[in-house]
């Protein structure tokens, strides 16, 4: 047995158990696929064990492999930690989808307070589908957005923690008929095509959220709009098409836009913080116990009477609580 090991060789390790596949593992770590094969190969070698079963078609751990994995995991763990004390530690890159969305922002806040010699770094990869591949690829550590909205394939590399049921709002130019409303139910945009990201790839999870919502309601999705890349263009391509826009509410108002609360019923939008699976970082558990706090101090995991989520939202959500 040797006496040290190299935490490189621990890494890649792990990083191909997650992902169980070295194209991918290779991905994450930002290295070539055949020099991880070969540090796979070596610390197989060290350990006189054989850590993957390797065929064309798929790659699977070993009862070795398996048995290995919790002690990697508390290696880099440590490594990670022993970093961090030094100030060594690499940013937690955190995804907050959008500068106006207020409940990521407010995480990521309070995470900051909790771990103050940490570095949080807030991205914005606008859409939790977008956000996925770079979640899995290793780019990003952390995102918020609907987990049920995801396909299956990304869900089951990620995980997730129920963080808010977010009422949602429309945004609508100043002028137009419901502009007035304090709250606009859900019956008065029959007949409307409201904007929710159709066509974005990034974003199909909302899209699909509204889909659901205005089923059955009269209410259409707005055709794609062109992909717009900042907030000017993004005003620029919405004020043309003067179509609603469904949103959150706390989402900040455009120029010549109000922002109003949906009712009868209040949809909401299920947001949850989402990572990799197998994260380890020192920054992450300060994350995590501050999506809990507000969550449990703001009630933001309390549905209001008359509210509405889909069936697979609620499962999902409630699952994970």
């Amino acid at each position: 047995m040797p006496v040290h090991l190299d935490p490189r060789l621990l890494r890649g390790f792990v990083t191909v158990a997650e992902e169980l596949h070295f194209t991918r593992a290779a991905v994450r770590l930002h290295v070539a696929q055949q020099a991880l094969s070969r540090d796979v190969r070596r610390l197989e070698r060290e350990l006189g064990a054989e850590l993957f079963v390797r065929t064309t078609r798929q790659v699977t751990l070993t009862p070795d492999g398996e048995r290995l994995l919790p002690y990697a995991r508390r290696v880099l763990r440590a490594q990670d930690d022993l970093l961090a004390a030094f100030g060594q530690a690499r940013p937690l890159l955190v995804d907050l989808n959008s500068p106006g969305l207020v409940t990521p922002r407010r995480v990521l806040h309070e995470a900051r307070e909790l771990a103050p010699r940490h570095e949080l770094m807030a991205r914005y990869e606008s859409g939790l589908t977008g956000a996925a591949g770079e979640l899995l690829a290793g780019r990003l550590d952390a995102s918020f957005g609907r987990f049920a909205g995801l396909e299956p394939a990304l869900r089951a590399g990620l995980d997730h923690q129920p963080v808010r049921f977010e009422p949602m709002a429309v945004v609508l130019p100043e002028d137009h008929r419901l502009a007035a409303c304090e709250a606009v139910p859900l019956a008065e945009l029959a007949g409307e095509s409201v904007y929710a990201g159709a066509g974005n790839p990034r974003t199909p999870e909302w899209t699909g959220l509204a889909r659901l919502l205005f089923e059955g309601r009269g209410i259409d999705i707005a055709p794609p709009a062109p992909l717009a890349v900042g907030e000017e263009e993004f005003q620029r391509i919405m004020a043309r098409t003067r179509n609603p826009i469904l949103a959150v509410v706390g989402f900040p108002a455009l120029p010549s836009t109000v922002v109003r609360p949906l009712v009868d019923p209040v949809p909401l939008s299920p947001v949850s913080l989402v990572w990799r699976k197998g994260l380890t970082h020192p920054a992450f558990d300060a994350l995590r116990r501050a999506a809990a706090r507000l969550t449990g101090t703001e009630g933001w995991l309390s549905r209001p009477a008359g509210s509405w989520i889909p069936a697979v939202d609620d499962v999902l959500m409630l699952s994970h609580r």
